[in-house]
């Protein structure tokens, strides 16, 4: 199974992933994850990016295809992948359907994560987490049963993330609006779309994820 995950930043994208990596065996890929892992490993394809990022500008939409490339290759995409934080744009999302053509694969489902932005903003900018074992926490739907302890390690360490901000995340929401809301339109004419609540708990997200897949 081949899917992309579509959403604003904070929609549970990862979330939703791991779970349908564990249920169908698909291997997730972040491309953050991978160019990091790219660069580290000193691939071709890692050098020249790390080439970019060391003159401060964008890695380019051909070198996230080429590592994008390396990694469906993989034999741990044997049994399919999941894209999560790619396409994030319609030339984006033509270049993946060139790549795909030319290996001989089909990309089964766009799920794209549907959230309310208010709610969303309060859900990302209530977060902070365990700094010692990186358990997750949020100022409202979830705090630590002792004030000040993590429930899991013990440790009174907590941090939260500096773009976790009321300013910035709303930036994020309008840069996802206006570069990568287009894709609904173009993958819904390729009748490839489902669409869920991801306001609901995971676990209903994920039910309904299950379920519209199966209907396919």
């Amino acid at each position: 199974m081949n899917l992309i995950l579509l959403g604003p930043p904070g929609a549970g994208k990862g979330t939703q992933a791991k779970i349908i990596e564990t249920r169908s065996g698909a291997n997730q890929l972040s491309t953050g994850d991978m160019l990091r892992a790219a660069v580290a490993a000193g691939t071709e394809v890692g050098l020249k990016a790390q080439e970019v990022m060391n003159r401060g500008e964008l890695v380019s939409d051909d070198i996230v295809i080429a590592i994008i490339s390396d990694a469906i290759d993989a034999p741990d995409c044997a049994q399919g992948f999941i894209l999560d934080g790619f396409p994030r744009t319609v030339a984006q999302a033509d270049a993946l359907e060139g790549l795909m053509a030319e290996k001989h694969k089909t990309l089964d489902a766009v799920v794209e994560i549907r959230v309310d932005d208010e709610k969303l903003i309060k859900r990302i900018t209530g977060r902070f987490t365990c700094g010692n074992c990186g358990e997750g926490y949020h100022d409202e739907f979830k705090l630590p049963r002792n004030e000040g302890v993590c429930d899991e390690c013990g440790k009174s360490d907590f941090k939260r993330r500096a773009d976790d901000n009321e300013e910035t995340v709303r930036k994020r929401l309008a840069a996802y609006h206006a570069q990568t809301s287009p894709l609904i339109e173009f993958y819904s004419a390729k009748a490839k779309l489902i669409s869920v609540d991801g306001m609901k708990d995971i676990d209903d997200v994920a039910v309904e994820i299950e379920t519209k897949l199966a209907s396919m």
